[in-house]
């Protein structure tokens, strides 16, 4: 099976801190105002078993999971996530902007973990089956982007780090690395944003990227 391209599925890819939640928000904005319907969704979730799938994998309360077993899991949600939001939307015309999408696999089971990319790209085809037209790589250095989600943890209100964010800064470092990869390996779907810039500099870039999509 080879990957379907939809025009109108644009995600979201970055490390911890990255801003990607604002930037979503931006973009949304931007496609209402244009009257189009959009679906903006996260991974792993998206669905209410999906986000059950979620639950297993943040969760600090129970053993880790081996390497493989976080990967299968992911793509389990994946699965459930495309053919029960991610796919009915664009079939019907809709824009859908996902938080994280099959490329954070390749950089955090893959280059994180260690896990063969190969076999990632086999389960992309079998399982997943499609692939968005343009990829926005909000990129931030890892401590810089910790601190970010310290200040967040911190806050009144927050849960504390999840089981991957938990993760020492030499993960991160190796899971940065292969976002960077993956943008020089696709450089036509992938447009890299410094995310170290103020966030209403980085959403601004997002949208004046999706409006050029949108107007081709």
């Amino acid at each position: 099976m080879t990957l379907q391209t939809h025009a109108r599925f644009v995600t979201l890819e970055g490390g911890e801190g990255a801003g990607k939640s604002t930037v979503l928000a931006a973009l949304r904005e931007f496609l209402l105002a244009r009257g189009f319907e959009v679906v903006s969704t996260r991974e792993p979730g998206g669905t209410p078993l999906a986000e059950q799938i979620r639950g297993l994998l943040l969760d600090t309360h129970h053993e880790p999971p081996a390497a493989e077993t976080e990967l299968l899991l992911m793509f389990a949600a994946r699965a459930q996530h495309v053919r029960e939001v991610i796919l009915p939307a664009l079939q019907r015309g809709a824009w859908v902007i996902s938080d994280r999408f099959t490329d954070s696999s390749y950089a955090y089971q893959g280059a994180g973990r260690g896990l063969d990319a190969g076999f990632i790209a086999e389960l992309e085809r079998r399982v997943v089956g499609i692939a968005p037209e343009m990829t926005l790589l909000l990129d931030i250095g890892v401590a810089h982007g910790r601190e970010r989600t310290r200040g967040r943890d911190l806050a009144p209100g927050g849960n504390g780090p999840d089981r991957i964010e938990r993760e020492q800064d030499q993960f991160f470092e190796r899971v940065r690395e292969g976002f960077l990869a993956r943008a020089r390996a696709e450089p036509r779907r992938f447009r890299v944003i410094d995310a170290t810039r103020p966030v209403d500099v980085v959403a601004g870039q997002a949208v004046a990227c999706l409006r050029e999509l949108a107007e081709t």
